[in-house]
């Protein structure tokens, strides 16, 4: 593969200036090379750059895509922050006859946004920002210097800038985050941490997630401060700090985040039952507590699949999925038990989802996966083991879920004993293959009564009611016990049932259909 040809970035040589950092000698840090591929990017920037500087103004790349540059990050199609020196009134001048639409319901913070051709802008004034106490809406205060925007940011790792204004764009550093980034991997703020996070206190879990993503270690001060304001996270809306969790449990590897999250108070703001985990699962064997347990699983989650929407999910029921076990602890002749555990950790995860406003599609699959985590562990092959009506109940429960299930169930296996793990896995090989055998022969995915409720109606010669509801409940188990039947088979099979039914009384539906069966085979 031809090697990628790469452009120099000059670094600049602010260096700390916000309070207590002080010193502007020259960077630590040799000259960073960008890499051909980034070329488009500044190629597409530099017209409007130019357009700026004709007006006397600078336009500076700022933000994530500063960040993941250094990192050496996928850059696919990044969405781009500008910042400039300009007034919002004469941004939008300058936008004008330049892009192909321009919108300013932003304008009173400093934000004009703007499209041309497939690319949306959004270019914001240097702002200094000043909180009161109770609230996250901030009084904005327009600068004329990058270096006061960039000291609002929430970590010196964010706090860069890139001129776009010359052909060797020149990186802005002025508190040393390329230094954090690549060299100390630390987590800082630009500013007092106390400041930071007073300022806007979602930035402490927002740090869970930079601590995790970017294999940062936190400054001290910063961990000392998130302690002492974590209680702040009660003025952020539900909706922030969910999608805030949404992005850390995403990350490659989210373990520290959460550890961080836990260990600084955060989680007991949001998520208490997290630390209320912290118990031991047996403490004659000394297994791993029941914390550090979940934590693991929901690694091992995210060592089994890619990140993404459906993965993340999957995750987050990997994360409640024992939340009930320090409310059902009990003792027993054998030791501790955690009864129904998977019944009432379903409630609850439905209830702090729904408090964290977890749209109602999402609430319901985790708090499935929650309930149905279990079920596997009762799988057996063999005399006594599960029939192929059980295994077709086992999907038919799992539904839309079931790829997930099995990956939450897999996870679930964090013991060190090697030759348990390895039957833990072999058993769930087993359910896999007879799952995916019985799929060749029927359509597994969408078990349904062999007869409709339009044939069920003509046979019985019943109106529609509750008498059909339950003649098709006996048919669905039917269908689950039997596997498919033709309509003639299941047709007399309902025959049975419907004569057995005195007075048309609700059926014991599961007792009869096995009578029914056995006889509709005859």
């Amino acid at each position: 593969m031809r090697a990628e040809r790469r452009r120099p970035v000059i670094l600049g040589t602010a260096r700390r200036n916000g309070p207590g950092r002080t010193g502007t000698g020259p960077p630590n840090l040799g000259p960073v090379e960008i890499p051909e591929r980034v070329r488009p990017i500044l190629d597409e920037c530099r017209p409007l750059a130019e357009r700026f500087a004709a007006a006397g103004h600078r336009v500076y790349l700022v933000g994530g895509i500063v960040r993941d540059l250094l990192a050496g990050r996928s850059l696919e199609r990044p969405d781009l922050d500008l910042t400039t020196d300009a007034r919002p009134e004469q941004t939008r001048a300058l936008l004008g006859g330049w892009a192909d639409a321009i919108w300013d319901q932003g304008a009173r913070f400093g934000t004009i946004g703007a499209t041309r051709g497939d690319r949306q802008w959004e270019i914001t004034t240097h702002r200094a920002e000043a909180y009161s106490p109770d609230s996250r809406k901030p009084d904005v205060t327009f600068s004329d210097a990058v270096e006061a925007d960039l000291s609002r940011r929430d970590f010196t790792v964010n706090a860069m800038a890139l001129t776009l204004d010359t052909d060797e764009p020149t990186l802005v550093d002025p508190f040393d985050g390329v230094d954090d980034l690549l060299v100390h991997h630390r987590l800082r703020t630009p500013l007092d941490p106390d400041t930071a996070f007073t300022d806007d206190p979602l930035r402490m879990l927002r740090a869970a997630r930079f601590v995790a993503g970017y294999g940062l270690t936190p400054d001290p001060e910063l961990v000392d401060a998130v302690t002492r304001l974590a209680d702040r996270l009660e003025i952020v809306s539900a909706e922030r700090i969910r999608d805030e969790l949404s992005k850390l449990l995403v990350v490659d590897d989210p373990a520290p985040g959460l550890w961080f999250c836990t260990n600084t108070g955060l989680f007991q703001q949001f998520l208490p039952e997290i630390p209320g985990m912290r118990l031991e699962q047996d403490p004659i064997h000394r297994h791993k507590d029941v914390l550090s347990h979940t934590i693991a699983v929901v690694g091992n989650v995210a060592a089994r699949t890619p990140a993404g929407a459906l993965n993340g999910r999957t995750r987050l029921a990997a994360l409640l999925h024992d939340i009930a076990k320090p409310k059902t602890r009990g003792y027993g002749p054998k030791g501790v038990t955690f009864h129904h555990h998977e019944v009432v950790g379903a409630r609850m995860a439905r209830d702090r989802m729904q408090a964290l406003r977890y749209p109602a599609a999402e609430v319901e699959a985790v708090s499935r996966l929650v309930e149905l985590h279990l079920r596997f562990h009762g799988y057996g092959e063999g005399e006594g083991g599960w029939t192929d009506a059980a295994v077709r109940r086992f999907v038919r429960d799992a539904g839309p879920l079931l790829d997930e299930l099995v990956e939450l169930t897999r996870s679930d296996c964090t013991t060190r004993n090697e030759r348990k793990a390895r039957m833990l896995a072999r058993r769930m090989d087993g359910l896999e293959a007879r799952i995916a055998a019985l799929r060749e022969q029927e359509e597994l995915g969408r078990i349904r009564p062999d007869l409709d409720g339009a044939a069920v109606m003509a046979r019985l010669g019943i109106a529609p009611g509750p008498l059909v509801g339950r003649a098709l409940a006996f048919l669905l188990e039917l269908r689950l016990e039997e596997g498919p039947l033709d309509q003639e088979a299941a047709g007399a099979a309902l025959d049975e049932w419907w004569a057995e039914q005195p007075a048309r009384a609700s059926p014991d539906t599961r007792g009869r259909v096995r009578r029914s069966a056995s006889r509709a085979r005859e």
